[in-house]
């Protein structure tokens, strides 16, 4: 029984980064030793262990075989006989088909050190045509390393997956992730570089795709500024759809099934975007953008609203909103409240409040 590191952390070892955490692959071992020797079993699909001291994952040598539609229609083979080069045979790309013996010896059969300085992206077997959520994983890649090329021939392949159909099984959990994950990366802007050129933009997000080309650029700086002021994931996400209107925005956050935080921010971000540059000096409209967005009762949801309208668009001074809000704020509503007789009249003497200190500020 031996174990070797795997994947990403010998990848980012090489390229002299920071290691995030550690996979292991184990050859030549049974479910049945691991446990004897105090590994915990988590796997559900194929054997995952956890190691008992470091809780580190640790996982049988494996083979896979195509046997369905999309990501899940794959059957997996995991024995003593496999060896390392079988199960680094199966993964995506070559720079993440490395490992790592106990002595520090790199075992690279598929020239992953190679790509590492030619710093190219190239899949690692035809079998990479079999996942469609691979173009996924490349393009998030690319949002990464941002100085990564993607082989032609491995974009090729993920034009074949398109044509094929695959990408219309992806499970919308799954998209999300990948996207997610793409977003949170140093250059979100060029996973959907890498989707368009694939095609699978088109697929997945057609709205999109379907920016025209001054649009693109604009989104590319509002993605980029997002970045460089380390925004949250709901903030990108609504950077992202900002040049759709707030339903599209709100339609797209439910297909991929994206959190409440990100589908929220989103639609909002969208419907508001024109008003919050063009109602910002009147006090009235002031409010009613103020209420819209429920800015009273989530103030920090408001502010990243304002946020994420300035990495769309850097003349949009958020200052006047700010203090709107803060105005609006300092409105006693408990003390209007009792001093009306009749308490019908509270709702608009409240409003009447808000948009005078609004005007007053």
């Amino acid at each position: 029984m031996r174990s070797y590191v795997v994947g990403g952390a010998v990848r980012d070892e090489l390229l002299d980064l920071p290691v995030r955490d550690h996979d292991w692959v184990v050859v030549g071992a049974t479910p049945e030793e691991m446990i004897a020797a105090g590994y915990r079993p988590v796997g559900k699909d194929f054997p995952v262990f956890l190691h008992p001291d470091t809780n580190e994952e640790y996982a049988l040598a494996r083979t896979e075989r195509k046997s369905g539609r999309g990501y899940k229609g794959f059957s997996f083979h995991a024995a003593p006989d496999v060896t390392l080069e079988q199960d680094l045979q199966r993964r995506d790309l070559t720079v993440n088909a490395m490992a790592r013996d106990e002595h520090g010896e790199i075992v690279d059969p598929f020239g992953g050190r190679r790509d590492l300085a030619a710093r190219v992206l190239r899949h690692v077997s035809p079998a990479f045509a079999e996942d469609p959520l691979r173009i996924l994983r490349v393009a998030r890649f690319a949002a990464r390393f941002d100085e990564f090329s993607v082989a032609p021939e491995t974009m090729g392949l993920m034009r074949d997956i398109v044509v094929a159909g695959e990408v219309e099984h992806l499970v919308a959990e799954r998209v999300w992730q990948e996207i997610a994950r793409g977003l949170m990366e140093t250059h979100p802007q060029r996973m959907l570089a890498v989707l368009r050129e694939s095609g699978a933009l088109a697929r997945l997000l057609p709205e999109l795709d379907a920016l025209p080309a001054d649009g693109r650029d604009a989104l590319d700086a509002a993605l980029a500024r997002a970045v460089a002021r380390d925004a949250a994931l709901e903030a990108r996400w609504a950077v992202a759809l900002h040049l759709l209107d707030g339903d599209t925005a709100r339609a797209v956050s439910e297909r991929l099934k994206a959190p409440n935080d990100a589908r929220d921010l989103a639609a909002m971000l969208a419907r508001e975007r024109g008003a919050l540059r063009t109602e910002a000096n009147e006090a009235e409209a002031m409010l009613g953008l103020l209420t819209r967005c429920d800015a009273l009762r989530r103030p920090e949801r408001f502010a990243a609203l304002l946020e994420a309208a300035h990495d769309c668009s850097t003349d949009f001074d958020p200052r006047p909103w700010r203090g709107a809000l803060a105005a609006a704020q300092g409105v006693d509503a408990g003390a209007i409240a009792a001093a009306c007789a009749d308490k019908r009249e509270i709702p608009q003497r409240v409003r009447e409040a808000r948009i005078a200190a609004i005007g007053g500020r």
